[in-house]
């Protein structure tokens, strides 16, 4: 490979590869052809909406490198669809599903020197949909701008696939009912900011934020959707005002389709958390995550003795597998970038 990086040692921080997409759209116009140029800043009006009022979006996905060479996306038109409905919610321009996903393609061929070796990494996709128009009134950008930018990252959490310590966040809620919860723009993310600071300095991995309206039921953690099984059953709370997570979807699928639980979305509420067999969190920067011990006022749960359930581990060798094309995907999930 034609870049100096430490294979070994990747954490989840920002390695800038060669190159990214830029689109742009005007009033009255639709998105231009686009370009890559080399990564690096982009010029922006301070008044730009984006900065000012926050009408920004963003994505996340992965391209991993098979066994045999071949470079993996997953689920990327899904990501592509996930977009355009936020654009929809923040008054922005749909960048179409289709070019979104040859825009990704195309940023990871022309940086494939930036994915890392077999078992070392992934290659982490960052599209992003900003108002990058100038603005005074609260109002929707006149211009908006999609790029796409890639780093080489390797584990979210530095425990990597072992259990984690989380706890119930009381102090702070990441969204409200009838909100923005359902779409990933860049405030619910700057929300939890604050929240994390403070867990990560008494020794947590991250933080499992409640429902607004009665603070009793599980929203998600911090960076990923909330799962927890309970003998045969996967339990996972309904979609409103959480993330549509890909990984979550395609976890519900395998659950279902592959290991024949029963699969519940639901109000999933603390107790139903404290008193289960497995716990874990799935998201596209941490795949699935095992949580080995839940903590809520001072009251301490341990999971599998601090090990990962056999639930936890099924789903997350069959997901991985597939991811890298080990496994039959009986469901079209991965694309080649070839």
């Amino acid at each position: 490979m034609g870049v100096d990086i430490d294979w070994d040692n990747l954490g989840f921080a920002l390695i800038p590869a060669k190159e990214m997409y830029v689109s742009i759209t005007q009033p009255g116009a639709g998105w231009d052809a686009g370009v890559f140029r080399p990564f690096g800043p982009i010029s922006i009006s301070p008044a730009a909406a984006v900065l000012n009022y926050g009408q920004g979006l963003f994505e996340g996905l992965k391209c991993q490198r098979a066994r045999d060479g071949r470079l993996l996306l997953f689920r990327p038109l899904d990501n592509g669809r996930r977009l355009a409905e936020g654009a929809r919610r923040m008054c922005m321009p749909e960048f179409p599903p289709e070019r979104f996903v040859a825009a990704v393609r195309e940023t990871v061929r022309r940086n494939a020197d930036y994915v890392p070796p077999y078992g070392k990494g992934s290659l982490y996709i960052r599209p992003c949909q900003w108002g990058t128009g100038a603005v005074l009134g609260v109002q929707p950008a006149p211009e908006c701008t999609f790029v796409v930018y890639v780093s080489p990252v390797g584990p979210y959490f530095k425990t990597g696939f072992r259990p984690g310590r989380f706890i119930f966040m009381r102090e702070y809620h990441r969204a409200a009912p009838k909100g923005m919860g359902n779409v990933k723009a860049i405030g619910n993310y700057a929300a939890t900011l604050y929240p994390a600071k403070l867990i990560k300095a008494q020794g947590f991995n991250d933080c499992i934020y409640l429902d607004a309206r009665q603070d009793q039921y599980i929203e998600e953690v911090g960076s990923a959707n909330f799962f927890c099984v309970k003998g045969r059953t996967l339990l996972t709370p309904a979609l409103g005002s959480i993330l549509p997570g890909i990984t979550r979807q395609s976890v519900m699928t395998l659950a279902r389709e592959v290991l024949g639980l029963e699969v519940r979305e639901m109000n999933v509420s603390v107790e139903d958390a404290l008193h289960a067999d497995e716990a874990f969190c799935t998201g596209t920067a941490t795949v699935i995550s095992p949580i080995g011990t839940l903590v809520l006022d001072g009251r301490e749960v341990v999971f599998q003795r601090g090990e990962v359930g056999p639930v936890t581990r099924k789903l997350y060798d069959l997901l991985t597998r597939i991811q890298l094309g080990e496994e039959e995907d009986s469901w079209g999930w991965t694309m080649s970038v070839e």
